[in-house]
C-alpha cells in the first residue's frame, strides 16, 4: 500500500513539474519538431518514466536531468533565433525538390529522399499527377509543402534572400539573381547595410524588407 501511494504521489509530482517545464519550453506542433526537441522530448519522457517507476530513486535525482534538458533546449532555442547558420545545423533547412516543374534529384539524394517518399506525400495532399506540381518544398519537419501550376501564378513562390542578415545565395541562383543584383535594388530602397535586415524576400516583383529590431 505504502508503495502504491509513493508512486501515485510522484506521478503527480512529475506530471506537474514536467508540464511546467514544457510551457517554457515553448509551444510547438509535434509535427514541427526538430530533430533535437524529438530527442529532448524523448529523454524527458524516458527519465519522467524512471522517476515514477523506480521509487528507490530520489525524485530529486530524476529531476535534475529533467531540468538539465529544458536549460538545454532553451539555450538551443535561443541560439537558434540569433544565428540562421546554428538554425539550419540543428533543424535543417527546407529543401526545394521540385522547382518550376522539375524534380530536383541531386536534392532529394542529399536528403535521402525517394520517389516513393515524394509520391506518397503527393498522394497526401490530394496530388494525382507529379506534371501538376510547380513547386515541392521538403520542409525541415519532413512535410512537403506543394504549390500546383493550375493554382499558382508564375513567380508564385516567395523564397527568402536574406535571413538574420545572411544573404542566401541558393535562392538567389533559384531565381536567377545575382548578390550584387540584390545589393543594387536595396540601395536604391535605402538599405545599405545587410546586416540590420532581418528578412527579405522578393516575390511579384516587390521586395518585403524586414529590419532587426534594435
Amino acid at each position: 500500500m505504502d508503495d502504491l501511494l509513493t508512486i501515485i504521489l510522484r506521478t503527480f509530482i512529475t506530471y506537474f513539474i514536467i508540464l511546467v517545464i514544457f510551457r517554457f519550453m515553448g509551444k510547438r506542433e509535434i509535427g514541427e519538431l526538430s530533430v533535437f526537441d524529438l530527442v529532448v522530448n524523448i529523454m524527458i519522457a524516458e527519465i519522467a518514466v524512471m522517476a515514477i517507476d523506480e521509487t528507490t530513486i530520489e525524485l530529486i535525482k530524476s529531476i535534475v536531468p529533467i531540468v538539465l534538458l529544458m536549460l538545454i533546449q532553451i539555450s538551443m532555442a535561443r541560439l537558434s533565433l540569433k544565428s540562421k547558420k546554428f538554425r539550419d545545423l540543428v533543424d535543417g533547412s527546407p529543401t526545394i525538390v521540385i522547382n518550376q516543374g522539375k524534380i530536383d534529384e541531386n536534392a532529394m539524394r542529399k536528403q535521402r529522399y525517394n520517389f516513393d517518399d515524394l509520391l506518397q506525400q503527393l498522394r497526401e495532399k490530394n496530388v494525382r499527377n507529379i506534371a501538376d506540381v510547380e513547386f515541392a518544398i521538403l520542409e525541415p519537419s519532413g512535410k512537403l509543402s506543394v504549390m500546383e501550376k493550375n493554382k499558382s501564378e508564375e513567380g508564385d513562390l516567395t523564397l527568402p534572400l536574406i535571413v538574420d542578415g545572411n544573404i542566401q545565395h541558393d535562392h538567389l541562383r533559384i531565381i536567377n539573381k545575382t548578390e550584387l543584383w540584390l545589393r543594387q535594388q536595396l540601395k536604391q530602397k535605402g538599405y545599405t547595410d545587410i546586416k540590420k535586415i532581418s528578412f527579405c524576400s522578393f516575390q511579384n516583383d516587390q521586395f518585403y524588407i524586414d529590419l532587426i529590431d534594435n
